[in-house]
């Protein structure tokens, strides 16, 4: 927070007692230093004596509501300028201190500007939630290795450990982030997911811890790092294996620390985040090759977990795929017959190399094609439907082809081997004469003695 008085004995006593009240604290003792640490910082609440000489509170209350609109600005004032109570409230300020002010006073202001922080990340982490059911953030599954999935999440979730999650693209590893959350005490809190290879790579500190104003040429305000924005709560890392080394250093830094220092800031805070990151590469191979740190890899790797491909869990096919259906069309529930068997036997049968994402992009065009109607073979994408036809032909290219005589041949031994031989019964259910029958069975041995 920002504390504004141009008091020396007010600023001495608050340099203390405010990091008592568990807060950390900037004091600013005239209009002109608060409006450069405002430039340089972002507080979440501020508190300014109005009247001061040089710039006043004034100046430093329009600076902040045209530079850092989201602030809670308390004035503080006597009890002779009223006018400036009430002027300050028509214009933002959310609550006032009588001048000069108690402790207690001070304490019960920012507890309540503290809660109301509380309360409204805790409703950004509800929509954040809502946004998720609605995406599909339950696991769909009922084969043995989700099972085991599924165990493993119970058990990890109400700690604060940090987890690896493993898996190819596309088998659903922010979903599993998304569900630790969602399990853990930290649920009301923010979920933050960054995909680590899509940040440019000049900013990726800042995006992580933050920058003061002027800390690089750009960063035309202060800005809250990723890091900040998820305290309290859980910061995803997807695509870890795609961080430079020197980032490496910085997150193994606040790992093993809580500590964040905005590009451009002297001093250090302390945030309180749980980290939750996700690979599709092979982390130890990295390490042995020197483009992974070890000591990073052994400190996010306290829990594994290890997502399977779709193609290693195809009976979970049918059940994920009336859920993706249900998801598209924004129901809870759809009918067995939304599918047809034969597209569900397709859909078992295709490889998806894409894992669920490819499943969830095939029926988004299925549910489009059918236009309400039960999905049949025809409406699946035709990458689908001819991998199937490839797949079949394959297997019938796999079998040296058959003449005529020998396929009818096969019939005649079967139906004679049913009938333990005996051929007038043979003869009888083919629907053919006895002597027919004899005359086939003779020419097929003369054929084979001279073949």
């Amino acid at each position: 927070m920002l504390f504004v008085d141009d008091e020396t004995p007010i600023q001495n006593i608050m340099r203390i007692e405010i990091p008592r009240m568990g807060h950390d604290v900037t004091i600013c003792e005239d209009g002109e230093t608060a409006i450069k640490a405002i430039d340089e910082n972002t507080f979440d609440a501020a508190i300014l004596d109005l009247r001061m000489p040089g710039l006043s509170g004034w100046d430093v209350f329009d600076h902040l509501k045209q530079v850092s609109p989201e602030t809670e600005i308390v004035i503080s004032s006597g009890h002779g300028n009223m006018e400036d109570v009430l002027r300050a409230f028509r214009e933002g300020a959310k609550n006032y201190l009588p001048k000069p002010c108690k402790l207690f006073e001070i304490s019960n202001v920012l507890q309540q500007i503290s809660e109301k922080r509380k309360l409204s990340n805790k409703a950004a982490a509800l929509e954040n939630r809502l946004e998720a059911v609605q995406g599909g953030s339950d696991l769909v599954g009922q084969t043995p290795t989700m099972k085991h999935v599924k165990t493993l999440i119970s058990k990890i979730a109400p700690s604060d450990s940090t987890v690896l999650i493993l898996g190819e693209t596309g088998t659903g590893k922010e979903l599993v982030a998304r569900r630790i959350h969602d399990l853990s005490p930290r649920a009301d809190a923010p979920f933050v997911p960054v995909n680590c290879g899509a940040l440019p790579e000049n900013l990726v500190e800042s995006e992580f811890f933050g920058h003061r104003k002027g800390a690089f040429t750009g960063a035309d305000k202060p800005r809250k790092g990723l890091l900040e924005v998820a305290n309290g709560g859980t910061l995803f890392l997807d695509e870890l294996g795609e961080l430079d080394k020197g980032m490496q250093v910085k997150l193994l830094r606040f790992l093993e620390s809580g500590e964040v220092r905005r590009v451009g800031d002297n001093e250090p805070f302390h945030v309180d985040v749980r980290v939750v990151c996700a690979t599709n590469r092979h982390l130890q191979e990295m390490v042995a090759e020197g483009i992974f740190r070890e000591d990073l890899f052994f400190r996010v790797n306290t829990f594994e977990i290890h997502l399977p491909s779709l193609r290693d869990r195809k009976d979970d096919i049918p059940d994920l795929a009336r859920f993706l259906i249900a998801r598209h069309q924004k129901k809870s529930t759809i009918p067995e017959d939304t599918i047809s068997p034969e597209s569900i036997q397709i859909l078992k049968g295709h490889q998806w190399s894409g894992n669920v994402r490819e499943l969830a992009n095939a029926l988004e065009h299925a549910v489009i094609m059918a236009e309400g109607q039960t999905i049949k073979v025809e409406h699946l994408p035709v990458s689908v439907t001819n991998a199937a036809a490839n797949t079949q032909m394959s297997v019938i290219n796999a079998v040296e082809p058959k003449t005529l005589r020998e396929i009818e041949m096969d019939v005649i031994y079967r139906v004679l081997d049913k009938h333990d031989g005996d051929k007038p019964k043979t003869a009888n259910e083919l629907g053919i004469a006895l002597k027919t029958l004899y005359n086939k069975l003779n020419q097929d041995q003369t054929r084979k003695a001279v073949g």
